[in-house]
């Protein structure tokens, strides 16, 4: 894998203040990696020349948003796992592991379209008809996701089964697969620090599965990772699995092996630290295979909770800031000053900030660029200040425009975008809601608005 060094575009990630843990709160935070030059949360991000917006879309994908859960026995339990030597890992034990685990790996592509990027990750077929389990960061926001199996060579479209964002775990379906081989599950309970490891993934997102050696140097580590190069969302994970094998960009969502090649965890977040002069260590952190697998049998058997969506989330097809004041005029204001993203958080909008508004803004938007904080704006106090809509989407067709104000939804107030954000989180593809708004002009309207499909969050 690369050299270690400093990440970009990655997700970071920070370390819980501890005396005598390497000097890694003095240094700052690791990061995750997602995408082509990006990973700290192991996938790599492939940024357009400007910053994405991250939105609600639609996918390729069309149905209810629940899709077809294959059940909990479609996904194995963990294996006992063969003793592993401390240390680090040999020539021998990485051969193996490519040998014996890399079949089962995945290169994962996604593209997100309307946020002008594309990710690059990885993942690992957990059961012979194409059950794929990764990072939720990694297909997060994607409005196409494929998968190239590196045993073969095939590709495959990928469907989103569910995802827990707070957990960083998803669960894919490839398409069309049968007779898939298989990664090699260990169990998480029986590593111990200093065991030696191997770790796989797509390393820098070029197309191939790399593998290189370290060993187990904690147990049970508390993270707080976020993506940074155009958002900014933090998330706390916790007993991590923390290496010194060098993960990189690409490596999310790829297998954390014991040297007999068995899955102990899920690549996750990884970055360099300086101790000492000139001095890097190289410090990964990768979910417990048991915490991933029984994350998965959760969504694999359709069982939703406050962390678990199930298929794929609504879609309204606005574009909306992250802030939450109630004002109109606040959250423009807001918008532009901004120098970085909003999160848009229910994936129903984000806002990078691109300066003052322009009286030529298009009626609708196929993607990011361009987005500016509309120059007129709805003669309203209170509601959720439209920065645009995408061409094509349930709020173009119903008349919605960039510089509109939503009121309410359901006869519910909208509030703050945040507010916004939580109330259309509550229903499914499919349904239908009445919403309010004021349009620019000062005309309101109400329409009965059937959500669509989005990308996962």
């Amino acid at each position: 894998m690369a050299e270690a060094g400093p990440l970009r575009d990655n997700r970071s990630v920070g370390y819980p203040p501890e005396p005598g843990s390497y000097g890694y709160p003095p240094y700052g935070p690791p990061r995750r990696r997602r995408g082509r030059h990006a990973l700290s949360h192991t996938a790599v991000a492939i940024l357009a020349a400007v910053a994405a917006v991250l939105i609600t879309l639609q996918v390729t994908n069309n149905g209810s948003g629940t899709g077809n859960v294959p059940g909990a026995g479609a996904v194995p339990a963990p294996a006992s796992s063969a003793a592993s030597p401390a240390g680090n890992a040999g020539t021998a034990a990485v051969r193996q592991a490519v040998d014996k685990v890399g079949p089962g790996v995945v290169l994962i592509n996604s593209t997100l379209q309307y946020s002008s990027e594309a990710a690059a990750g990885t993942g690992m077929v957990i059961n012979a008809n194409g059950l794929v389990l990764t990072n939720n960061h990694v297909i997060a926001g994607a409005t196409k996701i494929t998968a190239k199996l590196s045993a073969t060579g095939r590709t495959y479209p990928a469907t989103v089964v569910g995802y827990d964002k707070t957990g960083d775990v998803a669960l894919l379906q490839l398409q069309g697969a049968s007779g898939l081989p298989t990664v090699p599950l260990g169990n998480s309970a029986a590593v111990k620090t200093g065991d030696a490891l191997v770790a796989l993934g797509n390393a820098q997102g070029q197309g191939s599965v790399v593998a290189v050696a370290g060993q187990v140097t904690a147990l049970n580590q508390t993270i707080t990772a976020s993506d940074e190069g155009g958002t900014t969302s933090t998330e706390t994970l916790h007993g991590m699995i923390q290496t010194n094998a060098d993960i990189v960009p690409g490596d999310s969502g790829g297998p954390l092996t014991s040297s007999a090649s068995q899955v102990i965890g899920m690549d996750t977040a990884a970055d360099s630290v300086s101790q000492g002069a000139q001095q890097q260590t190289a410090a990964g952190f990768a979910i417990p295979i048991n915490t991933a697998l029984s994350v998965a049998r959760q969504i694999a058997a359709g069982r939703a909770s406050s962390t678990i969506w199930i298929g794929y989330p609504p879609f309204v097809g606005i574009l909306i800031g992250s802030s939450t004041s109630g004002s109109p005029q606040q959250q423009a204001q807001q918008q532009q000053q901004q120098n970085g993203f909003g999160d848009g958080t229910g994936g129903f909008g984000g806002y990078n900030g691109f300066g003052g508004g322009s009286n030529s803004s298009p009626q609708c938007y196929t993607s990011n660029t361009g987005l500016t904080v509309p120059a007129t704006i709805a003669p309203v106090s209170s509601g959720t200040l439209i920065d645009g809509v995408i061409c094509g989407s349930p709020a173009a067709a119903a008349g919605i425009t960039g510089g509109s104000v939503i009121t309410s939804v359901n006869g519910q107030q909208a509030g703050s975008p945040a507010n916004l954000t939580g109330i259309l989180a509550r229903f499914r593809p499919g349904d239908t809601v009445s919403v309010t708004w004021v349009s620019p002009a000062g005309q309101q309207s109400t329409s009965q608005i059937r959500l669509a499909q989005g990308p996962p969050q």
